[in-house]
């Protein structure tokens, strides 16, 4: 298997501690062995070696989120994430890819998109912000979509703005045609002066990847939840507060990946009050993935699913998401008696 030395050592550092297991939200939802960060690291070093075929391997890659909640307990500071997503690269290119991720693929070489459902149609505006919805939502949350595009009245969308090059890179790597995707966004990106990202994980893909691929972005980049943040904060919006109770979701990209655990809970403190589940902030357990589930998606109801026995274990009945994904997938497993907000459905109940 060809694949970096920084991968390879990344690969080869496992200690067995175990820590990975409690902590992998698609291994917590199957109860399988492989699916956790230790047996992945173990079945890349056999492939290393020779001893196990390359497509052996390759569903199990496509089973892990990238959520990081691995390397975040890992007690040797390794992270898997850097010999997984080089390992999808040598799939993709030894055409040893599962057959499921070949036909999304040629799905989104045709139409554009991985999605098979109709996307959501935005006016365009004449502004100098720019907001970046993930395809995840506008094919899957577009009613919600709908209503961050009211709230942001200053912004518009662009076309060529559409692809950051996320969803190639999530199931690829860093291909050719990855990072050919990323600077098309960016060259459309940097026609305006500030650029509002919806999606956490784009955010942090941006942010991170394309800087270490030395794409040039001009304009100020910045997270739904901070635009947000500074419209309330500003009076520029403003909501009424009762005494309800909130539980921040904490997406992975933003606790982990960009480091903010606040933004979001300080937005609740506007309209409410909040009240804390168990695992959160850096600890905290994703609940799932709108581009997995276009290819396990049971496996991605049984993660959300597993996300509201938190919430149930700590009385919180109404969580609030900053993810598409999360949002979606919550919101179809949530339980009698609990419900599922966005950031922007929080803010018009309360304007």
């Amino acid at each position: 298997m060809n694949i970096s030395n920084k991968a390879r050592q990344h690969a080869e550092s496992c200690r067995f501690c175990w820590m990975c297991r409690h902590v992998c939200p698609v291994g917590n939802a199957d109860g399988q062995e492989r699916n956790t960060a230790r047996a992945r690291a173990l079945m890349v070093a056999y492939a290393i070696r020779g001893t196990e075929k390359d497509e052996d391997i390759a569903s199990n890659m496509y089973e892990c989120t990238l959520c990081g909640a691995c390397t975040n307990n890992c007690k040797t500071g390794w992270d898997p994430k850097i010999f997984i997503q080089e390992v999808k690269t040598q799939l993709i290119l030894d055409q040893h890819a599962p057959d499921y991720i070949v036909d999304l693929l040629k799905r989104y070489f045709e139409k554009g998109t991985i999605f098979q459902s109709e996307r959501v149609k935005l006016e365009k505006r004449k502004t100098d912000t720019l907001v970046i919805i993930s395809p995840q939502a506008m094919h899957h949350d577009q009613e919600t979509v709908e209503k961050a595009y009211r709230l942001l009245n200053d912004a518009t969308i662009d076309e060529n703005a559409f692809d950051t090059g996320y969803t190639l890179w999530f199931l690829t790597g860093k291909t050719a045609e990855t990072v050919a995707q990323a600077k098309k966004c960016a060259e459309a990106m940097n026609q305006y002066k500030e650029v509002v990202v919806y999606h956490p994980a784009e955010l942090s893909f941006i942010l991170h990847e394309y800087h270490e691929w030395g794409i040039e972005l001009k304009a100020k980049i910045i997270g739904f939840h901070e635009k947000l943040l500074s419209m309330l904060s500003e009076g520029k919006l403003k909501v009424r507060k009762n005494d309800n109770e909130y539980s921040v979701q904490d997406h992975y990209a933003l606790a982990r990946e960009l480091d903010d655990v606040t933004s979001c809970r300080k937005i609740v403190e506007y309209v409410g009050k909040n009240k804390e589940m168990l695992l959160i902030g850096k600890e905290a357990n994703m609940a799932g993935s709108l581009i997995m589930a276009e290819y396990m998606e049971q496996k991605m109801l049984d993660v959300a699913a597993m996300r509201w026995q938190n919430a149930i274990n700590m009385g919180c009945k109404t969580l609030v998401t900053c993810s598409p994904d999360e949002h979606v997938l919550l919101r179809k497993t949530a339980p009698e008696g609990y419900r599922v907000v966005s950031l922007e459905e929080l803010l018009l109940e309360h304007i």
